[in-house]
């Protein structure tokens, strides 16, 4: 489907951030591992998380749906299902990373994961090899591709070392350190995402953190009793994102998860003299298990250049293509650096973000791990393709506000992967 985004005069208006991604998926599979219901106040019904309630379905949970309320009656930590065929997980590539970990720990059953071409094209080696240390049993097309087979195994504890910072990869080491005998350790070379963290503490695990060290021992069982799930930092993204770039905008973005690990775009902008004004969580050694919420006051403002060093890409990774889009308006030359996981995200999001913004009027270049912008004041305008990917749909339209003759994104449905209100939003805040 294609949809064409015209130029706005300004933004205004209050909306709530959908419910967050990350966190759904998490609440859904940790439900699906506890030993009594777990209660989720608020799950983002969209592709990809809906495709992690249909997998644990077929894994032997049971799922009652209450409007926005969901409520998962699992089977246990070791005592999951073995389906009938292969477990669909859609496009959800966190789904394809996570599972495994609990999977492992199955105990003579098999199981296999896959999905659509675009989850075809996403490696899983670097959740497979920490698995294998831990005992499973692991194959997957090429060495390093689904369809992706576990074999459930008796699994060891292991002190393993990210050699990228990686939320999910860490994740799903330590979903299979909660069956494995011992403590492991999981030590990454810069901070990611602790939502896992957050909810296994949350559900009376013994999980214990030290800077960038993170231990869990052995458990007998989660007991997790209820999940709120704040509004999506990173679907807010692109609201802050229209909302700074558009003259005359002011826009009020109620209940977003402001959890330090998720507001790295937030400080960025803040950086390049954006107006976000908000309540956000400070960094923090200490491990809690609340997720931090505020209303963000947005409004538009001349922006800076700026570079983005590596250390800083883990905590605003799925919001780096966005970070382009507004050096094409900042003031000076814009830089990110570090950023090569960006090039197995749905799609290669440095190549696209680079290809399409060009498309419409930017000066950029790509280089192997990020990319360079030199901002020019706006945009022209014109077409770009979202390429299956929900973020650079999602990047399309607002560019297509912010530019001066609009801009038509082919395959706009991608939007519904994560924000399936996405159009219908934006409009609301053109009226």
């Amino acid at each position: 489907m294609n949809r064409r985004f015209e130029p706005a005069r300004g933004l205004t208006g209050e909306l709530r951030a959908p419910p967050d991604k990350s966190i759904s998926h998490r609440a859904a599979l940790l439900g699906a591992m506890a030993s009594e219901p777990v209660r989720i106040e608020r799950y983002l019904h969209a592709a990809d998380t809906d495709s992690t309630l249909e997998a644990v379905r077929a894994l032997g949970a049971l799922v009652e749906l209450r409007g926005e309320e969901v409520v998962v009656r699992g089977t246990g930590l070791r005592e999951a299902r073995e389906p009938d065929g292969p477990i669909d997980v859609g496009n959800a590539g966190t789904l394809l990373r996570l599972l495994p970990g609990w999977l492992a720990a199955q105990e003579g059953r098999s199981f296999t994961l896959d999905g659509d071409e675009s989850i075809r094209r996403r490696p899983v080696d670097r959740i497979a090899e920490p698995l294998r240390l831990m005992g499973a049993q692991l194959s997957a097309r090429n060495g390093r591709f689904a369809p992706l087979t576990v074999r459930g195994s008796h699994l060891r504890a292991i002190s393993y070392d990210l050699s990228v910072a990686s939320a999910q990869v860490k994740s799903c080491v330590l979903l299979a350190a909660l069956a494995a005998d011992g403590a492991t350790t999981v030590s990454e070379p810069a901070r990611s995402r602790d939502h896992t963290e957050r909810m296994l503490l949350r559900a009376g695990v013994g999980i214990h953190r030290n800077g960038r060290r993170v231990t869990v021992v052995n458990a007998d069982e989660l007991l997790l009793d209820s999940v709120r799930i704040p509004g999506d930092a990173s679907s807010a993204a692109f609201l802050i994102t229209a909302g700074v770039l558009v003259p005359h905008s002011r826009l009020l973005i109620g209940d977003v998860g402001v959890n330090w690990t998720r507001t790295g775009f937030m400080r960025i902008v803040r950086r390049m003299q954006g107006i976000v004004l908000g309540d956000l969580e400070d960094e923090t050694g200490e491990l809690i298990g609340d997720e931090p919420v505020s209303d963000l006051d947005v409004a538009y403002g001349a922006l800076e250049g700026t570079v983005v060093e590596a250390d800083e890409v883990p905590l605003a990774i799925d919001e780096l293509p966005l970070v382009a889009l507004l050096g094409c308006f900042a003031e000076g030359e814009t830089i990110v650096r570090g950023a090569q996981e960006l090039r197995v995200k749905e799609s290669d999001r440095i190549a696209g973000a680079v290809e399409g913004l060009r498309g419409l009027g930017a000066e950029i270049e790509a280089t192997q791990d990020g990319f360079a912008v030199r901002g020019t004041g706006g945009l022209r305008g014109g077409t770009i393709d979202a390429r299956g990917d929900h973020r650079m749909a999602m990047m399309g339209a607002i560019a297509g506000l912010a530019s001066r003759e609009g801009v038509e994104v082919v395959g706009m449905e991608a939007a519904t992967v994560s924000y399936p209100q996405f159009v219908e939003d934006l409009a609301g805040l053109c009226s």
